[in-house]
This record gives C-alpha cells, structure tokens and sequence, in this order.
C-alpha cells in the first residue's frame, strides 16, 4: 500500500494546519486506505498491527463529522486499556487543536467518578474510553448516546481476549443504527467475524499486510530511555563506538531542525532532510553527504526515502517509526553488500508495547541494549587517543623535539610529569578532545579522522558519579518523576553563579522568558544559543536561572545577533521573546 501526503486525503483546512502542526509530512498506509472511505461515512474494518498509525485513521475523520454547535457526544472510541484510551485522547486532542468547540474526554476506570461527570456534563462531542467504565456512565445515565454519529472499536481483539464481549455487544445494541462504525484489529477471529456481520451494513475491508523483512546482517539493538534524556543517549552511544557516518531518523521535522541544532552545538558535524527543504538544496546535502563532508544526516522517513548511500556505520532510529515495514526500511541503509551494520532505536513509555508489536508481526531480531555511562564514554576516549599517541610513534610520524624536552628536563621536571602536561593540553585542546578517533594503521597511513571539537557544555565539570549496582547509568537517574519534575536535584554548572554580582567586561546581559519552571539548564541555553547562531562557545558567559526568566551573559558584539535569531525559537516548548536587559553594572 502506498503512502499520499495527507493534502490529498480531502481533509479540511482545519485538519491539515493540525496535521501540520504535529509535524506529520504523509499519511501512513492504514491512514491512506481507511480515511478517505471512511470520510464518506461507509462502515470500515480495517486489519493491521498495533503502532501503524490506526488513532489518526479513525480520529480524522471523526473529527470531521463533528458538530462544534451541537454540546452532544458524537464519537465514542472504545479501548481496551486505560493507557491506550488516554494515548488515543491525547492524539486525538491535537488533531482536533483548530476546530473551536470540540471537546472530548477519556474515562476509564480507577479514575475520579466526578472528574469524569463533570466533563460529561459540559457537553463533550468526543468519548474515548474502556468498555467497562462506559457501560457504567450508560447505565447512571451521565452518558448519553443519543446523537452518536460514530462508534470505533480499536484493538478489538484484545478487547475480545480480556473478556469485554459482553459490554461491547451491550454498548453496540444501545447506539443509534444510524450511526457509523469502524473496526479496528491486528487479527480478525471468528468472533470478531460475527460481530462484523451483525452490526456494520456494507463495510469496507481494508488490510495492510507487512512485507517487512529483517535485516540479517545488521546489528539491532534498542534503548529506553526518556525523552529529555534521547540527545545524552545518543551522544554517548555515538562517542563510545567512535561512529562517524550515518543516519539519524526523527518522526517529524520539527524534531529534525531540534536535533540537528542540539548537535551542532554540541560538536557533531549535521545537516538535515525533510520535506521543507527544496529540492536543490536537498540534491546539495546529499551530494555533500556522499562525499563525507558531515557525519551524521538527520532526516524524516519521507526525505530519506531512495537514498543511496553505502558504507553507513550506523542507522539510529531517535524517534520509534510507524510500522515494521518503516522500521526495516530505515534499518537497511546500513550492512548493505555484506558488510556488518548497526541499528539503534529509542524508546520512551508507551512505545515499547508499540515496539514489542512490531518485534512479533515481523519476527525482528532486535535485542535490549544498555546506555553507556559516562564513565564508559571517557575511558573509549581515552583508548582511542592512547592507540593514536602509539600509532604515532610506532610510524615515526612526528617532528623531534628533543631540544624542548631537553630544557624541561635541565629545570628538574620528571619526564612522566612532562608526558603528562602535553596530553593533558592535548585533551583540552579545542578539537582535539570532543570524541575520539580511531586509531589508522601503521602503513599505509591514511588521512586521519578530523577530531570532533568539544564545546565546553559538552564535557562534564565534574567526576560522574559511579554506576550504580543495578546497572543505571547518569541518564537513568535523570528520569522525570510522573509530575514531570526531574527526580534529583539539578547538577551545577560552570554558566552558573549563586546570585548577579556584576558582568565581566564586554559583556551584555540578554533575558529569556524561560526558567527553573520549564526545566531549563544552562547546557540547553548555551546549546541553544550555538546552535541557532553558530558562535564559539567562548560568545556565552555566566548564565543565571530564576524559576520564570533567565539571564544570560553574551559577548557585547553579539548580543544583537543572539536576541534576533532566538526570537521566536522554542525552548522546552515556550517560543523564546529575548531582549536586552538593563539596569546592571557593567563592570
């Protein structure tokens, strides 16, 4: 089944600047072959895996036959889970973010009884919720279903499987026969066959197989990790196998142009793809990606689809694609004409049930891996920059400077101590410490790797803590706790002082509207500011973090500069309004 950009599904503009807004370029096949049937009101089965994109399939056209005047429940979404039943709400409310009027709400039981009557009562068009708990507000009354004009059954299988057939049948036989409905199901059993043929009239089947095939020679390995932990995940994963080619796979292009900013500010030599970008300047990155004058190309399935690139080190899936079939697709651009590949995948929440589907419908062989920590990360480090100093004395590639050394030694310095000094300026060094670089071969020697420069909020200001027993690493330890608050106390860093006692010279102060509030760190004001003006790390100074602002000290020369570019550029989710601030000492 092929895949149309949703512009040619017949949505409303509604739909499409939400759409947009999501950051989605094309639909998926379930959301090509089901929404413009179902758009004309027929009755739909539709058969495919979990995790291909079913909530959009039924959710869109939902949407559009809601009445935003009339205060009555029109959809009812029936789930067989309270996490999927708020997952499918939560979706759904982002599709239904311009239509004015619309609400909806989930309800599901161990949930507040009155929280969920008082939704009901202020008139919601959208219901999305488990059986049971639906059947409970029918029978109380504080469900009305008089003016349904849509009931979907998603994962009804599953629904089947824990015993809901009963409540299903009860709610199907109380709707309106007017109404419109949608089977969604990975299988379609005899049960369900039975239901289907007792309750649609003249439905369309619609059934996406999976032509995935596993990649034998690829390495697959997949992470949890959290969200706000992904850019430390993949950096570290990136450091440690000294990659220096590849592919990085985000959802949509706003996570693109997000990731390729954070890399760039911290080192990674990135450009991007997607669907924005015109096509001559998409045939110059390519050409420029061919040829290995960047490392890494963050792209969108759509930009990357036919590419043709050989010797990828590695594949990395940021973002959990769609189905298997996307998922193989981006995985095969890497261990092509035999040679051994390398496939990483995050997952966050909810995605690794999404994740155990796509494993079982496409026999995937994809195995648990572990985040490295940071003291993994420094010792590869070290061993790379060993193997260099021995490969270079081994070759005898090196300029005598037997005069200098002579003169340390005559002033009483221990020759390890002098060993020691010259790495360590070596290390610290700009572009000499940031990742390291494999190690080339006595002879022939080839060009070696240009070092990766490590802008100063890339490195650690203090010793990492030691890995705990259980196998955590610092990322683990950084997780949100479910209010969404970091689960430790923020570590300091070098941008930061305790209070505001005056800038250095030549120095300006610019206010951001964000703070303490949205989480922020210094590491994501510097990287920010990197990342949008390109501008060394030496541009920004001490950074002070209040709970709703922060104060930021950049090089004077450049302050106008910072404050154009960030207007307007979200951090943590707040579009960023800088200006100049006023009122301090400048001395």
């Amino acid at each position: 089944m092929e895949k149309r950009p949703f512009a040619e599904l017949g949505l409303s503009p509604d739909l499409l600047k939400a759409v947009e807004k999501m950051g989605f370029e094309e639909a998926s096949p379930i959301q090509t072959a089901v929404i413009p049937v179902a758009l004309t009101g027929r009755d739909v089965v539709g058969q495919s895996s979990t995790g291909s994109g079913k909530t959009a399939a039924f959710a869109i056209p939902a949407l559009e036959r809601v009445d935003p005047k009339q205060r009555a429940v029109q959809v009812l979404v029936l789930c067989p889970t309270r996490e999927l039943a708020v997952q499918v709400a939560e979706e759904t409310g982002k599709l239904a973010l311009f239509k004015r009027g619309v609400m909806g709400v989930p309800i599901y039981g161990g949930q507040s009884y009155e929280r969920q009557f008082r939704a009901l009562a202020a008139g919601v068009q959208v219901v999305i919720g488990t059986p049971g708990r639906v059947m409970d507000h029918m029978e109380r009354g504080t469900l009305k279903l008089d003016a349904l004009k849509i009931l979907v059954l998603d994962e009804t299988d599953r629904m089947l499987d824990m015993g809901f057939r009963d409540d299903i049948e009860h709610i199907l036989k109380a709707v309106p026969t007017t109404r419109q409905l949608l089977f969604f199901s990975a299988t379609i059993p005899r049960m369900i066959q039975d239901l289907i043929g007792r309750y649609t009239k003249d439905p369309a089947w619609i059934r996406i197989e999976s032509v995935a095939q596993n990649a034998p020679q690829v390495e697959q390995r997949w992470f949890e990790v959290d969200r706000r932990s992904k850019i430390e995940a993949l950096t570290r994963l990136i450091d440690v196998n000294d990659f220096r080619y590849g592919i990085i796979f985000c959802s949509t292009k706003i996570m693109v142009d997000d990731l390729d900013e954070h890399l760039h500010a911290r080192g990674y030599a990135t450009d991007r793809l997607h669907g924005d970008i015109s096509q001559a300047q998409r045939d110059r990155v390519m050409q420029k990606f061919r040829e290995r004058k960047f490392e890494f190309l963050v792209a969108t399935d759509v930009a990357a689809r036919g590419l043709d690139v050989d010797d990828l080190e590695v594949v990395f899936n940021f973002d959990l694609p769609n189905d298997a079939e996307d998922y193989t697709h981006r995985i095969g651009r890497t261990g092509r004409a035999g040679r051994k590949g390398r496939a990483f995948t995050f997952v966050s929440g909810q995605e690794l049930y999404k994740l155990q589907s796509m494993v079982r419908w496409a026999k995937l062989d994809v195995h648990r891996g572990k985040i490295p920590s940071l003291d993994e990360v420094d010792e590869a480090r070290t061993n790379v920059f060993f193997e260099k100093i021995r490969t270079t004395l081994d070759a005898k590639d090196f300029k005598p400077h037997d005069r200098m050394i002579d003169r340390l030694l005559d002033q009483g310095y221990a020759s390890t101590d002098i060993c020691s000094a010259l790495i360590h300026l070596l290390q610290a060094a700009p572009g000499a410490g940031g990742g390291p670089a494999k190690a080339a071969p006595a002879k022939p020697a080839p060009a070696a790797k240009p070092a990766r420069p490590a802008p100063a909020w890339a490195k650690p200001v203090a010793a990492p803590e030691p890995v705990p027993a259980t196998g955590e690493t610092e990322i683990d330890r950084e997780r949100e706790d479910d209010d969404g608050h970091p689960a430790g106390p923020p570590r300091k860093s070098k941008y930061e002082r305790p209070a505001r006692t005056g800038r250095e010279p030549g120095m300006a102060t610019v206010f951001l509207n964000v703070g303490r509030k949205q989480l922020v760190t210094p590491a994501d004001i510097v990287g920010k500011i990197a990342g949008v003006t390109r501008l060394p790390a030496t541009a920004v100074g001490a950074i002070d973090i209040h709970q709703r602002h922060t104060l930021a000290d950049v090089a004077a020369e450049h302050a106008g500069l910072i404050v154009q570019k960030l207007a307007g550029i979200k951090l943590k989710g707040i579009a960023l309004e800088p200006s100049l601030a006023g009122g301090e000492s400048k001395s």
